[in-house]
């Protein structure tokens, strides 16, 4: 049996939630503002968040200044394209979207995971409708131990439920500990997480002729997305799709 309150009642009962415990703004500026309650950001803090629009680069995602056509892509994906199909960033990874971040990634601000699961349903919007399930990059155990929650699941998790998609948190392992990428080049990121993923042996069927959205909080190389890639389609994902929360501006590609 279905014990689950109508809608009505769901928007009444939080409505009188609010009324006992005013909303406050996820930037913790103060709770009220010229007397009225902010829900998410206030507006000072969403206006210096650089949102990406299109046009950009339709494999990494990078914002283009001009646009050059459908499909198009930057230099460096159309000398090496990404081991992902295709990639969607709800911002760039600036000062403003960087401290929101870190909040999520080590000051236990979970709360914040929702905010950022709408921003990439509306970045990676032409994506959506061809996934077949949602996975998140995975941390090791040990890791995942000490920060008691993975930031990319609290994410995609969300961001599944929004979409009305399959979530998949376990069919990606990350099979061995993996020293932190902060301060890597692309090229020690990459050799830090080579051979680093699998799909879990439950998961590979699943996973055999799917089309996936791999989900993240930040791209900066794109390493551990490549990595996480090649684990998916060395499992038979016909298509894996990438979208974080924020980019930097430009990949930095292996040399060749």
């Amino acid at each position: 049996m279905d014990f689950r309150l109508p809608a009505s009642a769901r928007r009444a009962a939080h409505g009188a939630l609010d009324l006992l415990l005013p909303p406050r703004p996820l930037d913790e500026a103060a709770g009220q503002a010229n007397g009225v309650q902010w829900r998410g950001l206030t507006p000072p803090a969403w206006s210096r968040i650089a949102f990406i629009e299109a046009p950009f680069c339709d494999a990494c995602g990078v914002p283009f200044d001009y646009d050059l056509g459908p499909g198009a892509r930057c230099a460096a994906c159309s000398r090496e394209a990404p081991a992902f199909d295709h990639a969607r960033a709800a911002c760039l990874y600036d000062e403003p979207a960087s401290d929101l971040i870190l909040k999520l990634k080590h000051a236990d601000r979970t709360d914040l995971s929702g905010l950022f699961a709408r921003w990439i349903a509306r970045a990676a919007a032409d994506l959506l409708p061809r996934i077949d399930g949602v996975v998140p990059v995975p941390l090791h155990r040990w890791r995942l131990l000490r920060r008691r929650y993975n930031q990319a699941a609290e994410i995609a998790r969300p961001l599944a439920r929004q979409a009305g998609l399959a979530y998949w948190p376990d069919a990606l392992v990350r099979r061995r500990s993996t020293a932190s990428q902060g301060g890597k080049s692309g090229g020690a990121r990459r050799t830090n997480v080579a051979g680093a993923f699998a799909v879990s042996r439950a998961w590979r069927a699943r996973v055999d002729g799917r089309r996936i959205l791999l989900v993240d909080d930040v791209l900066t190389t794109g390493a551990t997305a490549e990595g996480c890639a090649l684990a998916l389609k060395a499992a038979g994902a016909v298509c894996v799709d990438l979208a974080v929360i924020a980019r930097v501006g430009q990949l930095t590609r292996r040399p060749g």
